[in-house]
């Protein structure tokens, strides 16, 4: 039996897979990037790609990516560590997946809703005073929708690696007279980083292929290299300049991997070896 389990034929549908569905698309993308619109082999998608305009929308995508990534972090470190220290964190913690699971353009639907001219919160400005805000299609709007999508992928890998944390190695800090700022600082932080840097490569990697909620919620006001392989493709059929943004994209994706991933130290489960 166990040699059945060891043998190499059973790694074959999922060699099919990878193939398939990771390889030969990306092979695809390639080729089309070497095609002009009659169809012809030429590298001048690559040349336009770094000409002012798609150099300006790629360093606009890292932005908002920035800048969705940083907020998220923010709001969801703190709510991952509340998590671990409540009675029913797993019960939490669910609480927060659970709008996961609700349709992206549902969610996207309901904040325009939420944000028009007629909406509850130009409502409620009206009625203290204040004249009704242009909230749409702004970038304050996108990136608060992005956030708000993207906080729960961020939430869930620094849960992990704070609730798997040794609190023996917090009280050891704190006998040994270090502040409450120190011990997250010098213990706490570090001990966690391979939860933030997978939070980091969940918001981040997908932040730069954006398009739908850049339609919807900032009205094309924003545009990512997500928009513009939607465009290239769908607007003006070019198969080509949109398949070398995309090869782009993979590229930066495999880059940010390399930079955000490593392995596990072990170094949360050394009390519990002990």
């Amino acid at each position: 039996m166990r040699n059945k389990r060891n043998s190499p034929f059973a790694l074959i549908p999922y060699y099919v897979w990878i193939a398939l569905f990771v390889i030969a698309p990306i092979i695809l993308v390639a080729y089309y990037s070497l095609l002009d619109l009659n169809g012809n082999f030429t590298i001048a998608n690559y040349q336009n790609f770094f000409t002012g305009v798609y150099l300006k929308m790629t360093l606009s995508s890292f932005w908002y990516a920035f800048l969705i990534t940083l907020f998220s972090l923010l709001v969801s470190y703190p709510a991952a560590y509340l998590i671990t220290k409540t009675k029913h964190k797993q019960l939490w913690l669910i609480l927060i997946i659970i709008p996961s699971w609700i349709n992206l353009l549902l969610k996207t639907y309901a904040f325009i809703g939420i944000f028009g001219m007629s909406g509850p919160i130009n409502s409620f400005l009206k009625t203290i005073g204040i004249p009704q805000q242009q909230i749409l299609f702004t970038d304050f709007s996108f990136v608060f929708v992005a956030v708000y999508i993207f906080i729960p992928f961020m939430i869930l890998p620094i849960f992990n690696s704070l609730d798997k944390l040794n609190p023996a190695l917090i009280y050891a800090a704190r006998d040994l007279g270090a502040s409450r700022l120190t011990t997250f600082r010098r213990v706490i932080l570090p001990l966690t980083m391979n939860g933030v840097k997978s939070g980091i490569q969940a918001v981040f990697i997908p932040a730069l292929s954006l398009f739908m909620i850049t339609r919807l919620i900032a009205g094309n006001r924003v545009i990512t290299l997500g928009t513009a392989i939607e465009q290239q493709f769908l607007v003006t059929q070019n198969w080509g300049m949109g398949s070398t943004i995309a090869v782009f994209l993979i590229l930066f994706m495999f880059i940010i991997m390399l930079f955000t991933g490593q392995k596990e130290k072990g170094a949360t489960q050394y009390g519990k070896a002990k």
